[in-house]
C-alpha cells in the first residue's frame, strides 16, 4: 500500500490560462459606513476579538448589516437568531471580501454559518456547474461526524438558492456519494482519506475549486492530516479562497497555515491561550481508576435525566464496558466509537439527539464537531492526555449562549495536567468548591507537592471547581 495521495497527479498551475472568477462580494451597508473606527474597535475590545492583517473591515452588528441577499438573510432569519456571533459579526466582512482568514473562536459559537453563508453567495456568482465538473466550495473535516453536521447546516441554508451538496467520508459504502459526485454538487463536504480515495479513482475533480474551507484545521494539521491535506490542497488552483476556522490554534501549527495561506486576516475571539467556554461550569473530581464508577453513578443520580448527559473515556473496550455496567445498572446509555460502523453510529447519534437515550459514552471521536441541543452535562471518566482535547470534549455543552456542567475525573496518572487545568479553571472564573489536596509531580516524578502549593484553593479571591 502506498500513501494516501501518491497516485494524484501533481498539477502545475498556469494562472493566465485558469478562468477569472469573483471573489469579493462585500458592500458596506451604509449603517457600518457611518460608524466610526473608534466604535468597531471599541465593540471588538468589548468581546475580546483581536485581529491581524491589514484593510481590516468594520464589524457588523445586525444580519441586515452583513449586506447579505435576501435569499441568505430571509434563510437565517427563519431561524429564529437574535443578532449575529461576535465571530460571525467580524468574519462575514472578511470572507466576503474574498481574502484567505483564520477565524478562531470557541465550540458552538457559530463559526460553521460564519464560511457557509458567505460560500452560498460566492456559489451563486460562479458560472454553473457542466458536466464533469467537480465542485465550486470544498469543505474538509477530520471526522464523519463534523462532516455530517456541516452538512445539515448547508441543507438549511443552500436549499432556497437550489444549491446542492453531498457528504463524502469513509466507512460506508461509496455507491451513493459517486452518484452525487456525478451528478453534480456545487458544495462538497468531505473527510481527507475518502476524499483522496474518490479522486484518485477519477470520480471527482477539485478543478473548479475556488472556495476552500478546512474546518477543525489546527487538527487536521497537528495530528497527522497533513499529507492529506496537502495531496488534497495540490489539486486547487492556487488563487482560491482559503479559510481555516478552530476552537484551538497552537503555535505548532501556525507555520504550516502559511503554506496554504496568502494575504490573510487572523481574526480570534478570545485569547490564544487554550481557554473554556465560561458558560460552562467546570467541576474536577480528585478520584483514582477504582473509585469513578461510583462517583459517575451519583452524579447521574444527582442529574436525574435533566438533559443528556455525555461521557468520555480513553479507549473503545473501556466504551463498551463502560456502556455495558451502565445498561446492566438500568441507564440507557449508547456507544459511539472508531470501530463501530457507520450505519450504527448513524443510529445511535440519531438516538441521542431525539431523546431515546439521554446519556451517549464516546471517545474523542466525539470531542469536536458533535453539535447535539441541549447536552446539559459532559463527564470526563477518562481524564484527556492533552488539555486541547479537554477544551473540546467539555465544548459540547454549554453552546450557542447556554449553560452547561463539566464534570472531570482527575487521578495522580493525570498531574502533568494539572498546572494548565487550573489555569483553565482561573480563565473561566470558576467558583471554589470544597478543595481537597491533589500531589502534583514534576516531570522527573522526583520532586512533589500538594496541589495547593501551585493554586491556593481556600483563598475565596482565586477561581476553581476542584472538590
Amino acid at each position: 500500500m502506498g500513501r494516501l495521495g501518491a497516485q494524484l497527479n501533481k498539477n502545475s498551475w498556469d494562472l493566465s490560462k485558469l478562468q477569472k472568477f469573483e471573489k469579493n462580494f462585500y458592500i458596506e451597508h451604509p449603517h457600518v459606513t457611518s460608524r466610526s473606527q473608534e466604535e468597531g474597535d471599541a465593540w471588538r475590545r468589548s468581546v475580546g476579538i483581536t485581529i491581524q492583517g491589514d484593510g481590516i473591515p468594520k464589524p457588523v452588528m445586525t444580519f441586515e448589516e452583513a449586506s447579505m441577499p435576501e435569499y441568505v438573510l430571509r434563510e437565517v432569519l427563519k431561524q429564529g437568531f437574535p443578532k449575529p456571533t461576535p465571530i460571525q459579526s467580524q468574519g462575514w466582512p472578511m470572507a466576503l471580501l474574498g481574502r484567505d482568514m483564520v477565524g478562531i473562536s470557541a465550540t458552538g459559537s457559530g463559526k460553521t454559518l460564519a464560511f457557509l453563508l458567505p460560500a452560498m453567495i460566492h456559489i451563486n456568482a460562479q458560472p454553473y456547474l457542466e458536466q464533469g465538473d467537480g465542485p465550486i466550495v470544498l469543505v474538509v473535516a477530520p471526522t464523519r461526524e463534523l462532516a455530517v453536521q456541516i452538512k445539515e447546516e448547508c441543507d438549511k441554508f443552500g436549499g432556497s438558492s437550489d444549491i446542492k451538496n453531498t457528504c463524502v467520508y469513509g466507512g460506508v459504502p461509496k455507491r451513493s456519494q459517486v452518484y452525487d459526485l456525478s451528478r453534480g454538487v456545487e458544495i462538497v463536504i468531505a473527510t481527507p482519506g475518502r476524499l483522496i480515495d474518490l479522486l484518485e479513482s477519477g470520480k471527482t475533480n477539485l478543478r473548479r475549486v475556488t472556495y476552500l474551507v478546512l474546518d477543525e484545521a489546527d487538527r487536521m494539521l497537528d495530528m497527522g492530516f497533513e499529507p492529506q491535506i496537502r495531496s488534497i490542497v495540490s489539486q486547487i488552483r492556487p488563487d482560491r479562497q482559503t479559510l481555516m476556522w478552530s476552537a484551538t490554534w497552537p503555535k505548532e501549527v501556525e507555520g504550516l497555515a502559511r503554506d496554504f495561506l496568502r494575504n490573510y486576516y487572523q481574526v480570534t475571539v478570545g485569547s490564544l491561550e487554550l481557554s473554556a467556554n465560561k458558560d460552562i461550569q467546570q467541576v474536577v473530581e480528585i478520584v483514582e481508576d477504582f473509585g469513578k464508577y461510583r462517583v459517575l453513578a451519583k452524579h447521574l443520580q444527582e442529574h436525574n435525566n435533566a438533559g443528556r448527559v455525555l461521557i468520555f473515556v480513553e479507549t473503545k473496550k473501556g466504551c463498551d464496558a463502560l456502556t455495558r455496567s451502565l445498561r446492566h445498572e438500568g441507564w440507557p446509555a449508547l456507544a459511539i466509537h472508531g470501530d463501530k460502523n457507520q450505519s450504527e453510529r448513524d443510529r445511535v447519534l440519531h438516538d441521542f439527539k431525539e431523546g431515546r437515550s439521554l446519556i451517549l459514552v464516546a471517545t474523542d471521536v466525539a470531542a469536536r464537531g458533535l453539535d447535539v441541543k441541549d447536552i446539559r452535562m459532559v463527564i470526563n471518566f477518562d481524564f484527556p492526555k492533552e488539555m486541547e482535547s479537554y477544551v473540546h470534549r467539555i465544548g459540547r455543552c454549554g453552546r450557542a449562549g447556554h449553560k452547561g456542567t463539566a464534570i472531570s475525573f482527575f487521578a495522580g496518572k493525570n498531574s502533568k495536567c494539572a498546572r494548565e487545568l487550573i489555569r483553565i479553571l482561573k480563565q473561566a472564573n470558576q467558583k471554589p468548591r470544597r478543595p481537597r489536596q491533589l500531589v502534583v509531580y514534576d516531570d522527573n516524578h522526583k520532586d512533589q507537592h500538594a496541589m495547593t502549593e501551585v493554586f491556593d484553593l481556600n483563598k475565596p479571591s482565586q477561581s476553581c471547581a476542584f472538590r
